[in-house]
């Protein structure tokens, strides 16, 4: 169904009262987006999308039941509560279940911008015109915009709403035998510059031609700002969240209170920083908190759900941080990541600080080795060059690579001052635009386990 005009608190009014006599919470969620997709420089596949969804869940005791839908018609909500009833009286029962969470205020953030939430299929194909415009290369990515709006009501008197927008130019510059990637995302569109986006992927392009290959070995790297943001992104998955602390899949577990990791590194889970994509609220309607992950290098904690803090006991409480109740079970979320940055005024200073290495632009192909130890596995893309005398110097082939996350932050070489939010969003789903807020750094360990394929096409 259209989000055009829609209250959506009133609407999780309507649904939490034909729920009845029901313990009961309603979460509503709706969207309005588009993309501006183009390959070899040309605007296709032109996207717009507006929907709206209903969640319930119901609670009954010790057991719960959820169902969702788009039909927001009589019928439709009314089919709504006797599927949620069902899934619930059929439910396993499920002693560690927390009740609906209690009313809380939330806090007041940044977020919402009119113009992006207004930009229509017109405006996003202007704003990929300006990247095409500005490259000497074919332009191959997409400019994505979107606004979303969330509400939740329950029967304890809980109240939640906040509204979001979001935008994303996504690039590469690419033809036979080069290719150079950039981005850039902000919530609001007026802080993105298409152009510029552009001729930055141009330039790291241009340098990619007639890519020598590299020796397996560990090597000193500098990783830009693009491959730290999704390194920390994957190791987050497992690692940052209480499900992973819980299950003994963390690197964290058994070690909260240690030092683990290079004294520079600071990293917290911060969705009130109007620096990224700020969020007030969970999927429960629990306030967001800023979490303390590491700081100077010590294990502080992870972030929770009220199911996981409900399972962990000991006065343990959520930060905030649960997805819809259909995807609870894949534990709390982490999706505001923030990295202190440190002294480097530039990335050129990084690579003086490694002296003889390797530079990474993004990585690409990620998966998980270990999540206990921290191990991921990809290639590195559009971008990778030689650093000889503290100088970025000849381009590599993609390199294959396979690293201990925590091995390559327990040896910092330097941080960028700067930072950069970077994209993690997939856009495959419902929306809900997330990304890490992160430095360039200089690692003194960097493991290339084989070599791949030639930038470019």
């Amino acid at each position: 169904m259209s989000a055009a005009g829609l209250d959506v608190r009133g609407l999780a009014e309507t649904v939490l009262a034909a729920a009845g006599e029901e313990v009961a919470e309603a979460l509503v969620r709706t969207e309005r987006s588009g993309f501006a997709r183009f390959a070899a420089s040309e605007i296709h596949q032109p996207t717009l999308v507006e929907d709206a969804t209903v969640q319930l869940r119901v609670l009954r005791g010790r057991r719960s039941g959820t169902a969702s839908t788009n039909r927001l018609d009589d019928s439709g909500i009314a089919d709504l509560v006797r599927r949620a009833q069902d899934a619930a009286e059929s439910s396993t029962p499920d002693d560690a279940l927390p009740g609906l969470a209690p009313p809380l205020a939330a806090p007041a953030i940044e977020g919402w911008d009119a113009a992006t939430a207004t930009l229509d299929g017109e405006g996003q194909a202007l704003l990929a015109l300006a990247a095409i415009d500005a490259s000497s290369l074919p332009l191959y990515g997409f400019v994505t915009s979107g606004a979303t709006e969330v509400a939740v009501a329950s029967t304890t008197g809980l109240r939640a709403h906040q509204r979001t927008t979001d935008a994303t130019v996504r690039v590469i510059a690419a033809n036979a035998g080069a290719s150079g990637y950039a981005e850039r995302t902000a919530w609001s569109a007026a802080r993105i510059d298409p152009a510029a986006t552009a001729r930055e992927a141009v330039a790291k392009a241009e340098r990619t031609r007639s890519a020598g290959t590299l020796e397996r070995g560990t090597y000193r790297a500098v990783l830009e700002p693009y491959a730290l943001g999704e390194l920390l992104q994957w190791l987050a998955f497992d690692s940052f969240g209480a499900l992973g602390l819980l299950d003994g899949a963390s690197f964290l577990g058994g070690r909260l209170g240690e030092r683990l990791l290079d004294p520079a590194v600071t990293i917290f889970d911060d969705a009130l920083d109007p620096a990224g994509l700020p969020k007030a609220v969970d999927f429960e309607g629990v306030p967001k908190q800023r979490v303390a992950l590491i700081e100077a290098g010590v294990a502080r904690g992870v972030v929770w759900d009220r199911l996981t803090a409900a399972r962990a006991g000991e006065g343990h409480a959520s930060t905030g941080h649960a997805l819809p109740a259909a995807q609870r079970t894949w534990g709390p979320f982490v999706s505001a990541l923030s990295m202190a940055g440190g002294d480097a005024p530039s990335l050129e200073a990084l690579a003086e600080a490694v002296g003889d290495g390797i530079h990474v632009t993004r990585l690409h192909y990620l998966s998980v080795v270990s999540p206990r130890d921290g191990i991921i596995t990809g290639t590195t893309r559009d971008g990778t060059f030689r650093i000889r005398g503290g100088r970025i110097a000849e381009p590599l082939v993609n390199l294959r690579f396979t690293v201990s996350v925590p091995e390559l932050l327990g040896e910092v070489l330097g941080l960028t001052r700067t930072r950069l939010l970077t994209s993690q969003s997939d856009f495959y789903d419902e929306r809900f635009a997330f990304g890490a807020l992160v430095p360039g750094l200089a690692t003194g360990r960097f493991a290339v386990t084989g070599t791949g394929s030639s930038p470019g096409l």
